[in-house]
């Protein structure tokens, strides 16, 4: 696909080829960050996070659906609006019982430590929504953070993967310390239980599915721009093999991956990584401070991982290509990889506004009852792009 289409964030589809593709239209000058669900009522819901900038106190979430045989996307919604904090990464859960969550997080500023997931509930495919209210608040630990969708076992476990921001003491939240754990709930979500996995430090955006043979594999992003790692449990999520490398690359940024129903695994990720030569930033949040948008962004100074006793979190990967893979054997392996966008995945500036980023990043990959894949994903961080095509295109330009 050409990488540098013309941004028409109006919510109509468009056919390329084997493909359906269309930019949500975006009420904000950034967007970032999507999930999708098909609701109960059969809509494709997408939710993502919009505003001036990453960080900065009017980034709210925003919910669009296509209804089956539309056109186009519904004009967005906004469901949050907290005038003092930074609303981001958005999920839709539809529970066991028909209601539709809503799981998102709340932080102060650029410090992820000071996140909290926050959850609103719909009975009616998401016409309407009930109170916000605190689902996992932060702790003297530090802050917590979702990305991925709640799964509901063969068991009746239902599992939440989290990720927890946490900081050296004296420092501001630049991600070296994050590590993952899962919510887990045995009473339909009434009450939840937090187990950290072990040696989990830099791996994060934690993806778990139940595979055919019960077991569970969860995918993670790596603060490190390395490798895509992945982590194993054979006993319903008791216990968890530490994370270890895949063959696939990662740049620090988000993946997702869905089982199919025929039992093949689809996973959309940056076919990229850190190397030597490779520019980096600050943090993530390097252009704004606790007011907002910072009069100047912070000037990088190499950090030194032997004084502080471990590695850094590496920002500024570029964020490109975005991937489409396939796994025949439980993860085991990725040979089927094609691409859906290219270009040069500029993300040194979160800065939507003079239309300096441009990255393809924060893949969401769903599963429709047609057996289509729908992806979703931040298009230069100024719309959320939105592609349609069957598993069967992977095989046709493996790289």
């Amino acid at each position: 696909m050409n990488s540098y289409d013309t941004i028409t964030p109006d919510g109509k589809l468009h056919n390329d080829g084997d493909l359906a593709y269309a930019y949500l239209p975006a009420p904000t000058v950034q967007s970032h960050a999507a999930n999708l669900m098909t609701l109960p009522d059969g809509r494709l819901g997408c939710v993502w996070f919009g505003g001036t900038q990453e960080g900065v106190p009017d980034i709210s979430v925003w919910f669009s659906t296509l209804s089956p045989g539309s056109a186009a996307w519904s004009e967005p919604v906004r469901l949050s609006d907290d005038p003092a904090r930074s609303e981001q990464n958005p999920i839709l859960f539809n529970a066991p019982d028909g209601r539709v969550w809503l799981l998102y997080t709340a932080q102060l500023a650029g410090n992820q430590d000071t996140a909290e997931v926050r959850r609103r509930i719909s009975e009616d495919s998401g016409a309407t929504w009930g109170p916000v209210e605190t689902l996992f608040p932060a702790n003297e630990d530090g802050g917590i953070f979702v990305r991925q969708p709640p799964v509901v076992l063969s068991s009746g476990r239902w599992i939440i993967p989290v990720f927890r921001c946490l900081t050296t003491p004296g420092e501001k939240w630049v991600g070296n310390n994050d590590d993952s754990a899962i919510m887990v709930s045995d009473d339909a979500g009434t009450t939840w239980s937090q187990q950290v996995l072990p040696g989990s430090t830099g791996c994060v955006h934690m993806d778990i599915q139940e595979l055919e043979d019960g077991s569970l594999l969860a995918l993670f992003r790596s603060r490190w721009a390395d490798s895509i790692y992945e982590s194993r449990s054979t006993d319903g999520g008791g216990t968890w093999n530490e994370p270890v490398p895949t063959e696939l690359p990662n740049n620090n940024s988000s993946i997702q991956y869905i089982r199919l129903r025929d039992g093949r695994l689809a996973l959309v990720y940056n076919h990229s990584r850190a190397d030597a030569h490779t520019e980096r930033r600050l943090s993530l949040y390097d252009e704004i401070d606790d007011n907002g948008l910072a009069a100047e962004q912070a000037i990088l100074s190499e950090p030194d991982p032997a004084a502080r006793g471990g590695r850094t979190a590496f920002w500024g990967t570029p964020r490109a290509p975005m991937t489409l893979a396939i796994s025949e054997d439980g993860g085991r392996s990725w040979p089927v990889r094609r691409d859906l966008d290219v270009g040069d995945g500029y993300c040194l500036s979160n800065n939507s506004r003079d239309g300096l980023n441009r990255e393809f990043s924060y893949p969401s990959i769903h599963e429709g009852p047609d057996g289509k894949l729908h992806i979703a994903y931040t298009y230069f961080r100024q719309a959320i792009k939105y592609v349609r095509v069957d598993p069967q295109w992977a095989y046709q330009g493996t790289r």
